[in-house]
């Protein structure tokens, strides 16, 4: 019989994820969206909310840390060797994936629950690729070829900056670390004041950073101590899809699950908001060409985030609120990734992108489109 404190925590899980998929519809909020306006429209205040977010939970998950309350040698994303070459290669995978959906993993189950059925589409295939690589056909070149290819860190210290800086100086700079780095996030975020006549985007910045606590909060407290050593985690929707799509179809008793509840609770959240403002509304694939892009960049973002140790939510904010040394190297090759994937949906394919550049190169063209 599964325990009690597992299905108490999806059942908070599920509530978590009610919230968040409630905000950010609310404020129109999306990872990919963010990245697109400041890359191509200059436009930073969508990524600032994600930056304030971040500097959120920075503060209080190293709180929790120092208080004794979590424990970063438990948590995935601080490991004693930090697999690099996986890390860079899944980040890219799923930037690209990312542009050739529109969204990530977390904004396809947001939009699954206002009625889009293209993200149904994209949640089935980044779920059977997720756990494909994570524990099917792919796991085993996953973790006997490009894990392997690890950086260890020395003296078995975890790969978080904070533990790395403590060991080189020798003496404990996690607070100040926490704080630096939180303060300055929330004030790079505030100090736009376009920002701060946002109301929408601010609050979901504020409830996404306070999540990402609530998250370590309840995988730390709410376990059975007989049911063996519990891994702490927070909000992260790659892995965590792919084992809701097992559970549904095999084993029941992986949805007592918190990240399993949280996914299930974003798309109920994101169909109450839609509900609440009347944008309930069925969409669907408007040719062949557009299903294939959704295809292709599900199994990118399925395959590429369980290589890259999560999504833009479970890297950018979970891992990044645990200061962990994969954070800004996952995140870098989402954005080089979808940088890359805007690229080549402009230019139509890899092969006109490459064959205009090459022209470009030689003189041979015009400017490149």
């Amino acid at each position: 019989m599964q325990n009690m404190s597992a299905w108490m925590q999806a059942i908070v899980g599920f509530a978590i994820g009610v919230i968040a998929g409630f905000a950010v519809r609310h404020a129109r909020l999306c990872t990919f969206g963010a990245i697109e306006d400041a890359l191509m429209g200059g436009d930073s205040r969508r990524l600032r909310v994600f930056g304030l977010a971040l500097g959120i939970a920075i503060l209080g998950t190293q709180a929790l840390v120092i208080g004794g309350i979590l424990d970063p040698a438990l948590v995935t994303y601080t490991p004693a060797a930090l697999p690099l070459v996986s890390i860079l290669i899944g980040g890219v995978m799923f930037g690209v994936g990312m542009a050739m959906v529109g969204t990530c993993g977390f904004g396809s189950l947001v939009r699954l629950g206002t009625g889009d059925l293209r993200s149904l589409v994209v949640v089935l295939v980044l779920g059977g690729a997720a756990y494909a690589t994570l524990r099917g056909i792919f796991a085993t070149f996953r973790i006997e070829f490009l894990e392997s290819l690890s950086l260890p860190m020395p003296d078995g210290t975890r790969a978080d900056i904070a533990s790395l800086s403590s060991q080189f100086l020798g003496i404990d700079t996690r607070a100040i670390l926490a704080v630096l780095a939180g303060t300055a996030l929330c004030w790079l975020a505030l100090r736009d004041p376009r920002l701060r006549r946002a109301p929408r985007l601010l609050s979901a910045g504020v409830v996404l950073g306070i999540l990402i606590i609530a998250g370590w909060i309840v995988t730390t407290c709410v376990v059975d101590d007989f049911a063996g050593p519990a891994r702490p985690q927070s909000l992260t929707f790659v892995s965590t899809i792919g084992k809701a799509l097992y559970a549904g179809l095999q084993n029941v008793t992986n949805f007592a699950d918190f990240g399993v509840g949280s996914v299930f609770g974003v798309v109920a959240g994101s169909w109450f908001a839609a509900w609440r403002s009347a944008e309930l509304r069925w969409e669907a694939f408007d040719d062949d060409h557009e299903m294939r892009r959704h295809l292709g960049g599900g199994l990118l973002m399925g395959a590429g985030g369980i290589l890259a140790g999560g999504c833009t939510i479970g890297q950018g904010l979970t891992a990044g609120s645990m200061l962990a040394l994969s954070a800004p190297l996952a995140i870098g090759g989402m954005v080089i990734g979808a940088r890359l994937g805007i690229a080549i949906l402009v230019d139509g394919s890899p092969r006109d992108m490459l064959q205009r550049r090459w022209a470009n190169f030689l003189g041979k063209g015009g400017p490149a489109e």
